[in-house]
């Protein structure tokens, strides 16, 4: 156990974790030139074209220290972005150590602050590196003393690298070697094992990643997940290499994976503790919180038949992604689907892009909300997910929403336009501190239905790139919310429906309308579109029927016999209006999520 070494790498979005675990990857040994691809860690093609990490990786090194000793180095890659946070809190939690990335042309942002922070309350051991130093464009001096000020280290402690030339990678894995410690724990004592991870797989069912906290497993041995309370043998375990390396025995420290047959998805849960039937471990592991879902949207089979089979692509979905949440829910427009619990926005289009591609569902989603409070007059509490459930306004007392503290880093030249931006979200400003002379940390409380849509690429827009954003809960506060429905022809379309702000209800509901007015096609009738407050018709606009030319025929004579054909015309459209009915494309769904 003492020449185990579990680490992660955490760092903001885009600032070189992936590329640093290739150069490690190839420095130890542990993969060929020929193997090597660019994000080697990253096997999903979505990641690969994005360039970002959607999920953590574990990948086991051998590597053999100057001191002549030959050292085990477990990995997990993590991902950078806000929205998949969760992964890296269950990475944090099976390691001792962290290599914390900055990159060197831009410094330290948000999310490396809240990463280092979920580290810190682990008590993991920080080695700086300063990523990028082969650009023109580095400034070692001005970031290296952020990083002191951050983290309170000495400019010596500071690893300066490239993951594109390699620079530094022997300097990164000697300090692993001497600053991360070794794993604590007991081989002799009963098993004790946290699961931070689980794949399905086709051919051999599920399989659970575990990092050994206590214990000894062998294989053969039966094994009980302690959450589920569901007993089975251990098939195979093994490490975690670019492939999965079979082993007969692992214990106290060692990061590996167990194959047991398990067929279903529910039974096994990311965060739950493995331990012996023969002797189990007297209590769970204290590992990571259950995740809390920030946005909330329906997603719906296409055709109503698939809906089983969409089931079981989330089931399977949620085994690899344990933050996504959802559970059964059914709309008059769209038949049965399933309301869905998000990070944020950019893991609701992940998870729709990754259940077209890995499952071939073709989905429709719905417009996400958030999940609000409310009262009635006699005073009970109603959680309200989905604008539907919200009661009449004569039993509804008064609605809470949920807020959030909002951090923004961003240059000093950019801070008029993001204040403005966040003042006009609804949000007030909290505190205002200078990092350095031109970076600025601004904090804000603001409404979490007021980001959810496209606060993120507004501010990414207006501070030209520069401004990086974390956020954390911040509990409800009581606000003046309406639900504002659309009607086609008369009829709700419940999937369109929207809780919103009495002040923006007006502005958005106009929107809408001219909105599906482009993209609803024409029909043989006229169709109204309106946005409705409770009963009031707040914005209105018609889309003017497909006419056939009647009075074509007629040239010369009375204008009563042109009349007379109009009116006949008229009689047959209004027959018509009474028994037709609109479809709404889908691109009518998603152009509503991209209004702004």
């Amino acid at each position: 156990m003492r020449n185990i070494r579990n680490f992660c790498i955490i760092a903001h979005i885009d600032h070189g974790k992936s590329t640093l675990a290739d150069r490690l990857l190839q420095a130890t040994g542990t993969i060929s030139d020929r193997d090597l691809q660019e994000q080697t860690l990253d096997d999903m093609d979505l990641e690969r074209e994005r360039g970002i990490t959607i999920k953590s990786h574990a990948i086991q090194m051998n590597y053999k220290g100057r001191d002549g000793k030959d050292y085990v180095l477990n990995l997990i890659d993590t991902p950078g972005h806000v929205d998949f946070s969760y992964e890296v809190s269950r990475s944090i939690a099976a390691c001792e150590g962290a290599l914390l990335i900055v990159d060197a042309t831009q410094g330290i942002e948000a999310q490396t602050i809240s990463n280092l922070y979920l580290a810190l309350e682990h008590d993991l051991e920080i080695i700086p590196v300063l990523n990028k130093m082969d650009l023109d464009s580095a400034d070692p001096e001005v970031v290296g003393e952020q990083i002191v000020d951050l983290i309170g280290c000495t400019m010596e402690d500071i690893l300066p690298a490239s993951g594109k030339t390699g620079l530094g990678v022997e300097a990164i894995l000697e300090a692993i070697v001497d600053r991360v410690p070794a794993p604590k724990g007991d081989p002799n004592a009963p098993l004790q094992a946290m699961i931070f991870d689980s794949v399905f797989n086709s051919f051999r069912g599920i399989i659970a990643y575990f990092r050994i906290i206590n214990g000894t497993v062998n294989k053969g041995d039966l094994v009980k997940f302690v959450a589920t309370g569901r007993e089975y043998d251990a098939d195979e375990i093994g490490v975690l290499g670019l492939d999965l390396i079979p082993k007969k025995q692992l214990s106290a420290g060692d990061v590996g994976y167990i194959i047991s047959g398990i067929k279903n998805a529910k039974e096994v849960k990311v965060g739950d503790t493995l331990t012996l039937k023969s002797r189990p471990c007297d209590r769970a592991v204290q590992g990571f919180e259950d995740v809390k879902p920030m946005v909330f949207a329906g997603i719906y089979p296409v055709d109503t038949e698939d809906y089983e089979e969409l089931r079981a692509s989330m089931e399977k979905l949620q085994l690899n992604d344990a933050s996504l949440v959802f559970e059964p829910e059914s709309s008059a427009a769209l038949g049965f689907g399933f309301r869905s619990g998000f990070l944020g926005m950019l893991h609701m289009e992940i998870i729709q892009e990754r259940l077209e591609r890995e499952f071939n569902m073709t989905v429709i989603t719905t417009v996400p909300n958030v999940g609000y409070k409310a009262y009635t007059k006699k005073g009970e509490l109603l959680e309200i997910r989905n604008p539907s459930d919200l009661p009449d306004a004569n039993h509804l007392d008064h609605v809470e929403e949920p807020f959030i503290k909002a951090q923004v880093i961003t240059k000093s030249e950019y801070v008029g336009p993001v204040m403005s931006l966040c003042i006009e979200k609804r949000g007030t400003l909290s505190n205002q501190v200078y990092l350095t002379s031109d970076r600025v940390e601004l904090t804000f409380s603001i409404p979490l239905g007021e980001i959810v849509f496209d606060f993120y690429d507004k501010l990414k827009t207006i501070s030209r790139g520069y401004a990086s954003f974390d956020y954390f809960p911040d509990g409800y506060k009581q606000s003046n919310l309406v639900k504002m429905d659309i009607l086609l022809n008369g009829d709700q379309v419940d999937a369109l429906s929207a809780l919103i702000h009495r002040d923006h209800a007006h502005t958005l509901g106009k929107k809408i309308c001219l909105k599906l007015k482009e993209l609803i096609p024409r029909q043989q009738f006229m169709i109204a579109l309106q946005a409705a407050v409770g009963a009031k018709i707040i914005a209105r606009e018609t889309i003017s029927a497909v006419r056939k030319d009647v009075t074509a025929k007629c040239y010369g004579g009375d204008i009563t016999r042109k009349r007379k054909l109009l009116e006949k015309q008229k009689k047959g459209k209004k027959r018509m209006r009474q028994i037709g009915t609109v479809e709404v494309p889908q691109s009518a769904f998603l152009a509503v999520l991209k209004l702004d």
